[in-house]
């Protein structure tokens, strides 16, 4: 069987890549070749910028059939309409990687299936995934392009810790303010509930889907069956350090009005207790399980991170951002307790 990755050295695809190698997949990753250090042994590698030079791809491979093709950075309508120029007739399978951050927001139940309806105002990246999944339902019923939708939720692998509140640089700023006990921001009271899956666990369920005529015009959402508390999350990242973690909390109003960016990842993402029911990727994947535990995984992401120095990069941006508003809000909490006291 011969699969096509476009993209295929990211956080998801990279263990995608390394275990369909492993069930005899014959896989050709299409890349700007900027993470070579990534590309899986065995692989076969086509270079082109797909989002830039739709013709050096459509030249690369010509000639070529795949069973499956994969896009892992699509992101807006128009960048599938380029994929179905280039690969209608020449797929069996083309897989589009959503997110599960489509789903409603706010929620309108706390469990979550492929039935939840698609609809999040609070976020553009969700809604640019919903206008995806729509132009291939379209495609699927006007053209019999073969789709299937696979809809990750927050899905790490050792090189990407994941944290709920971070700058532009990543992960590493929270994990040195962890080291130096100074406060560590976290969105609301820390007890809403989350769901990390471990990419190793991601791609067993992906690779069962891989090639399957009866995920043609489905959806899928593969999770971990672990919910864990923000709190609890951030005490699995100190414990992997061996530091206790000093928990700040501040409203995710709070902070998307003091940088909008966290209006989405937050309000339209995080900040939402979601549990996933993975029934229907089980069920066609029956041996589907997650076995990488959250705490176990932060091992393997502070171990990659302490032995990594070029991935200890320091956010200064971030950091004053952390202080600042934790001043903002002491002081406002200082303020109204003196005016009560006159």
């Amino acid at each position: 069987m011969k699969a096509l990755f476009i993209g295929g050295t990211g956080t998801i695809s990279t263990g995608i890549s390394m275990r369909a190698k492993e069930l005899g997949w014959d896989i050709w990753l299409l890349t700007r070749g900027l993470r070579n250090d990534r590309v899986v042994p065995g692989a076969n590698v086509l270079k082109a910028d797909i989002n830039q030079n739709e013709q050096a791809v459509a030249d690369l491979i010509k000639g070529m059939d795949f069973d499956v093709v994969v896009d892992f950075i699509a992101f807006v309508p128009g960048q599938l309409e380029r994929d179905v120029r280039l690969f209608a007739g020449k797929t069996r399978q083309f897989i589009f990687i959503s997110s599960a951050s489509a789903y409603q927001k706010p929620p309108g139940n706390y469990r979550i299936t492929e039935e939840t309806p698609l609809e999040n105002p609070l976020w553009e990246y969700s809604r640019n995934k919903i206008a995806c999944e729509e132009y291939l339902i379209d495609q699927f019923k006007k053209n019999g392009f073969p789709y299937t939708i696979v809809r990750p939720s927050h899905t790490y692998d050792e090189r990407y810790l994941p944290v709920s509140v971070h700058g532009k640089k990543g992960s590493w700023q929270v994990v040195d303010r962890i080291i130096h006990k100074k406060p560590v921001i976290i969105h609301g009271d820390g007890t809403s509930l989350w769901t990390l899956t471990h990419s190793q666990d991601f791609a067993k369920a992906f690779c069962g889907i891989m090639g399957k005529s009866e995920a043609i015009g489905q959806s899928y959402q593969i999770t971990s069956d672990e919910s864990l508390s923000w709190n609890r999350i951030y005490d699995c990242i100190g414990e992997a350090l061996g530091i206790p973690v000093n928990k700040y909390h501040i409203t995710s109003d709070f902070l998307s009005a003091c940088d909008p960016e966290y209006q989405g990842t937050l309000n339209g993402d995080k900040a939402h207790s979601v549990v996933f029911d993975n029934t229907k990727v089980k069920a066609l994947v029956p041996d589907y399980r997650a076995v990488i535990p959250f705490s176990e995984g932060a091992k393997q992401c502070v171990t990659y991170l302490k032995d990594t120095p070029s991935a200890q990069v320091l956010d200064p941006e971030f950091d004053l951002f952390c202080e600042r508003i934790i001043r903002a809000q002491e002081g406002a909490k200082t303020s109204f307790f003196s005016k009560i006291t006159q």
